[in-house]
């Protein structure tokens, strides 16, 4: 009897998604997700599972920041057209913090990262390369009716000055943790967005997301709801939010090349001495003409490799 291997890898990945995402929705509220060594125990199952049904081929394990992850699966999809050998196996639901550290651990071969590594992190052997910058984006749910905000307006919202939409809908603001570099990005935007950011934590009601995943799902099921995100996780995942044009610039790749939509996020991809030579294949495969095709195609501006040493 043949082996379908290609629908095993595919049933496998659905299952190991379902799984985190439902995992993530139980312990909402808590962000018990964000305890790494629980999300070690289940990386260890999964991979096992993986294993099992990959026939003996090498797993590259990736996890990490959520807005990467979409276009990291569909780099994996195409590496392993050409690489049969090997298998990708993308792990949801860590965070950018969450992957660093299951890097550490040796858990994860290879972490997606949206901000450069902190001090405990740059440890001997760890390195983050920046590969591509995806549009940051606002966004609302899709009941709001508004196409583009302006910096004035998202000050307004968080202090609570505005707290309700025109046509009358009430406001729900879906925040981030205070670490979080989406938060870095909204608190920096004028002189009086920190201030305003204090405000909206303050509230009563409010929404705190651990994740890039959560938060978009968040947005997604609250009528009147903002919140951010970026133009590849929207692509990839295909979510049902609307993006707003930016102090009147629409949020592209080709705006944020030139300068003229000045929100972006940097992507980094993580490694340490011990990721595995597939692993490092893999990598060298993100930075190839037909990677860089993929990540241009689901939304994220490619950053040219650093040049050998």
């Amino acid at each position: 009897m043949a082996v379908h291997t290609d629908s095993i890898h595919r049933d496998t990945r659905i299952i190991i998604r379902n799984f985190f995402n439902n995992l993530q929705k139980f312990f909402s509220g808590i962000q018990i997700m964000r305890t790494v060594a629980l999300c070690l125990c289940v990386i260890a199952l999964l991979s096992a599972v993986f294993r099992a049904s990959a026939l003996a081929a090498e797993i590259v394990k990736i996890g990490g920041t959520g807005t990467g992850l979409g276009s990291m699966q569909l780099l994996g999809e195409a590496f392993e057209k050409t690489h049969p050998d090997v298998k990708i196996l993308i792990v949801p639901g860590l965070g950018g913090a969450g992957g660093v550290m299951a890097l550490l651990q040796g858990t994860l071969d290879i972490a997606v990262s949206s901000s450069t590594l902190n001090r405990d992190e740059r440890v001997n052997g760890i390195t983050a390369v920046e590969y591509a910058r995806t549009p940051f984006v606002f966004v609302v749910h899709k009941n709001v009716e508004k196409s583009g905000i302006t910096t004035q307006e998202i000050e307004d919202i968080y202090s609570g000055r505005v707290q309700k939409w025109p046509g009358g809908k009430h406001i729900r603001i879906v925040l981030r943790p205070e670490t979080d570099t989406d938060t870095r990005i909204v608190s920096t935007l004028s002189p009086g967005m920190q201030q305003a950011m204090m405000s909206a934590r303050n509230r009563k009601g409010k929404i705190i997301a651990a994740t890039d995943g959560e938060s978009a799902m968040a947005v997604a099921a609250t009528p009147g709801a903002i919140g951010t995100s970026t133009l590849t996780q929207i692509a990839t995942e295909k979510l049902p939010l609307k993006i707003l044009a930016f102090d009147g610039v629409a949020p592209n790749l080709s705006s944020v090349s030139t300068g003229s939509y000045r929100l972006f996020k940097s992507l980094y991809l993580v490694t340490t001495s011990r990721t595995t030579p597939a692993a490092r294949l893999f990598a060298d495969f993100i930075h190839s003409p037909l990677g860089a095709k993929i990540l241009s195609q689901s939304g994220n501006l490619v950053v040219a490799a650093p040049a050998a040493k």
